[in-house]
């Protein structure tokens, strides 16, 4: 029995005619937004996680979460990670991208 192969790329190719998996995907643009924020401001820093979390009183565990986009911290603890990271927290608000407005 042989295995056939599928690229990433194709799949993604497919599952992107869905719909549904589209809309699910958008959901989560924020939370991937959010995670890479923080994992681009921990590596900037040259920190590890085990480093964010000592200099946050915390441990590498809870970093691991805050990276992993599974929860929604507070501005608190996105305020605690930037000063671990020499960072500075910038929050804005912005018009969702619409489909329609695709040029």
């Amino acid at each position: 029995m042989t295995k056939k192969s599928l690229l990433v790329s194709e799949a993604a190719n497919e599952w992107f005619k869905d719909p549904e998996f589209v809309a699910a995907y958008d959901a989560l643009e924020e939370e991937f937004a959010l995670a890479e924020a923080l994992i681009k401001a921990r590596a900037q820093a040259s920190m590890t996680q085990e480093d964010v979390a000592k200099a946050m009183g915390t441990t590498q565990a809870a970093i691991a979460r805050l990276e992993s986009g599974r929860s929604m911290p507070s501005t608190r603890t996105l305020q605690r990670f930037a000063d671990a990271t020499g960072t500075k927290l910038r929050i804005r608000f912005e018009k969702p991208k619409s489909s329609s407005q695709a040029s």
